[in-house]
């Protein structure tokens, strides 16, 4: 049995490396005011390939194989400049536990401030 099996291969990251980008999915940086904004997404993918080959004097020769392949592109939100400071604005809004561990370092650094402060009050 004949395997292309490389040859999908190198076709399908061809199509990664052309089609799932940034600037594909969600579109190139641009500027709003002072800030420019950059999208970030994220891309999965999965791929699966077999074949085989086999018979006998009563049935003769067979040969079979297949593939199959699946993408998820997600817009994850952007990344925001402006002059030194970067920050990461999400697309979606979590809730419930993820959530709160989105928010854990902010909480995290306003009480090292607030426990700083206590040490060393002004």
């Amino acid at each position: 049995m004949k395997s292309n099996f490389d040859e999908v291969l190198v076709k399908v990251t061809e199509f990664l490396k052309t089609e799932a980008r940034t600037e594909t999915v969600v579109g190139k940086e641009f500027k709003l005011g002072e800030f420019t904004c950059v999208p970030v997404i994220r891309v999965g993918l999965g791929f699966g390939y077999g074949g085989g080959e086999g018979g006998d004097d009563k049935h003769g020769h067979g040969e079979g194989s297949g593939a199959g392949a699946g993408i998820g592109v997600e817009p994850l939100g952007f990344l925001v400049t402006k002059g030194n400071e970067i920050s990461f604005v999400p697309s979606k809004i979590s809730h419930g536990l993820s959530a709160a561990f989105e928010k854990m370092p902010d909480v995290l650094e306003k009480f090292l401030e607030n426990k700083n402060k206590e040490v060393h009050p002004n």
